[in-house]
């Protein structure tokens, strides 16, 4: 039996690593005092539009728990990525395969320099929302995106399988930069707008003027992914329209973190892109006004 550690037990931790232990896995949640006394009392509580269930979990607040673990699943927030990657670098064992199931196109790359190891990204589209205290909530999708190879005793092809038994599709890259700029040009249309109206996806895209700032915003990433030389996989402007088609209730993850007066990711989303525009010399206005508004609501909801 694969043993499973998942750093950071929130909405996107919770939902994989359940679906994990579900499935049989031996899995280990990582997570809040507040979650791990839930979990330890009651199992984690699963709820989504097929199924609504109690799975046995081991739970635990100490980074020392993953001692052991064959895959370790970093779910953290990207503002909590060095420190966390301080604190796991000791009880990492040799060998492990470590997967960054962040937001954000450089969490791997700084994730490893912490560890010493290697650490592989996977591009996350899932809408989940941590309901109440060991409680996730799933509302929609669920696909992973992962490198074709992977360091450590696992390989794609097993991880991949392991999911399988999940029942979570994982699809096997070449390109996961690509895909994982995708994925950040996603979160760069969507997360700000919704943190900053407070509305879901379905909702926010029928408001006056939000199309064409949505526009705006994937242009200008566009503009600065050319100038890095990345190409963004698949059609974008598609998948944007697509992300309100099938996630219409979900509110972004930037919008969660600012109703409950918690530091948000938008520092490495739209203020990723300011940053890399500016230092590329490609203008990017609309990204900066967004980053700039979310961290002022950010201050004035904390």
């Amino acid at each position: 039996m694969t043993r499973v550690a998942v750093v950071g037990a929130g909405a996107v931790g919770c939902w994989y690593g359940g679906l994990l232990a579900r499935a049989g896995a031996d899995v280990t949640l990582i997570g809040r005092p507040v979650h791990v006394d839930a979990m330890r009392a009651a199992g984690l509580h699963l709820s989504s539009a097929g199924f609504d269930l109690h799975v046995p979990v081991k739970a635990d607040t100490a980074l020392a728990a993953v001692a052991g673990a064959e895959l370790v699943l970093v779910c953290v927030k990207s503002t909590d990525t060095e420190a966390t990657g301080r604190e796991l670098r000791p009880h990492l064992a040799a060998g492990a395969c470590v997967l960054s199931l962040q937001n954000g196109v450089d969490n791997a790359d700084r994730l490893a320099r912490e560890l010493g190891a290697p650490v592989a990204p996977a591009v996350v589209y899932v809408a989940s929302e941590m309901a109440g205290p060991g409680h996730v909530r799933h509302m929609g999708r669920g696909e992973l995106v992962i490198p074709e190879q992977l360091a450590g005793r696992l390989s794609s092809e097993s991880v991949v399988a392991l999911f399988g038994r999940a029942g979570v599709p994982v699809e096997r890259s070449s390109d996961v930069a690509g895909a994982l700029w995708s994925k950040l040009i996603l979160n760069c249309a969507y997360n700000a707008m919704s943190a900053l109206t407070d509305l879901p996806y379905g909702e926010l895209v029928r408001q006056p003027g939000i199309a064409q700032t949505v526009d705006a915003a994937v242009r200008e990433c566009l503009d600065v992914a050319r100038a890095r030389g990345v190409t963004p996989a698949g059609d974008i402007f598609e998948a944007v329209d697509r992300i309100a088609r099938t996630m219409p209730g979900q509110r972004s993850s930037t919008a969660q973190d600012v109703r409950r007066g918690k530091r948000s990711e938008i520092d490495h989303l739209n203020g990723y892109i300011a940053r890399e525009g500016e230092r590329l010399g490609v203008a990017t206005p609309v990204n900066r006004a967004l980053w700039a508004l979310v961290k002022a609501l950010e201050s004035r909801e904390r």
